[in-house]
């Protein structure tokens, strides 16, 4: 038979567990309901947040008059015309909402923003944490350097200084050959593709690993493109860069899908890939002279986005 003390003991122990559970188990519900349906939310609210980037030209970045552009941006926008269309809205008003490769999965799944219109590579591991529309791109991991230092393969980059950005798929696949291959480079992290691409020019690093597209537009929009140069192999093979959404929300993901069958079939994405890849973009006019490829016409003509 228990004493009152003892009682009492058992009851504020009981109390303080229900104190600990209950925050818990709303937190548990409130998980399960989330994210509440995007689209009831831009039908309620008449705006869809777009996550951008500053610095990933040709896809998303910010002009010099704080514009918000790029092919992914264009393409987002296009998207809003027709969930616009299929929410029976007057207008749809965009919010831009800046993010890095390090906050990016945080501030989606937050809620800070509902789409990420930018350079996102689509891989299993990104796809425990949030969902991806159709492919809009494809592209391989390689590397920037200076002529000057004659690093061509991977191999080269074997006891040397190597840049990547926080939060890629690419500083990952670095450590992978590294370790897997004994190269004994000196991995540094930095925080932008800025950061990495300053370090190279000013001799702080020999490398800097990145999306190949996003290397040779960096490289075209440097004082002096000709003193750098692409590596001659890739890290991995050519992975889809998809939209990013919140995971769960698949009416919404179906509902992008749905614009972007649209956007694919009817030939309108040959117009918006063709203004940013095979002709001058601004603020200086650079120009990629990249023509589809194969593999990226294959993803227009039968839409697809890998799942596990």
């Amino acid at each position: 038979m228990q004493s009152n003390r003892g009682k009492s003991i058992l009851s504020s122990v009981v109390i303080s567990a229900l104190a600990v559970i209950a925050p818990l188990a709303y937190a548990g519900y409130a998980m399960a309901q989330a994210p509440e349906s995007t689209l009831k939310q831009i039908a309620e609210t008449g705006v869809i947040k777009i996550g951008y980037s500053a610095e990933d030209v040709p896809f998303s970045y910010k002009l010099p008059d704080g514009t918000v552009t790029g092919y992914s941006t264009d393409l987002c926008i296009r998207v809003a015309d027709l969930l616009k269309e299929k929410l029976g809205l007057a207008a749809l008003a965009i919010e831009y909402v800046e993010r890095t490769p390090r906050n990016r999965v945080g501030m989606l799944r937050d809620g800070q923003f509902d789409i990420e219109c930018v350079a996102s590579t689509n891989n299993a591991e990104r796809r425990k944490s949030v969902g991806f529309t159709f492919n809009h791109f494809v592209t391989g991991s390689q590397f920037v350097s200076l002529k000057k230092s004659n690093l061509a393969t991977i191999s080269d980059l074997a006891g040397h200084t190597v840049a990547a950005t926080y939060g890629t798929t690419n500083i990952g696949q670095l450590n992978t050959i590294n370790r897997e291959r004994g190269l004994h480079i000196a991995v540094t992290p930095a925080e932008t593709h800025k950061d990495a691409f300053k370090l190279v020019t000013e001799g702080r690093a020999s490398a800097f690993v990145m999306d190949g597209i996003l290397l040779s537009a960096m490289v075209a929009g440097s004082a002096n493109p000709e003193d750098y140069v692409l590596s001659s192999d890739a890290l991995g093979w050519p992975e889809p860069y998809g939209l990013m959404v919140r995971r769960d929300d698949t009416a919404f993901r179906d509902a992008v899908n749905g614009a972007l069958s649209r956007i694919y079939g009817s030939g309108e994405i040959q117009t918006i890939y063709d203004k940013w890849f095979t002709q001058p973009i601004p603020p200086n006019g650079i120009n990629m002279r990249l023509p589809i490829s194969a593999e990226l016409r294959e993803a227009f003509a039968n839409p697809t986005s890998p799942k596990d």
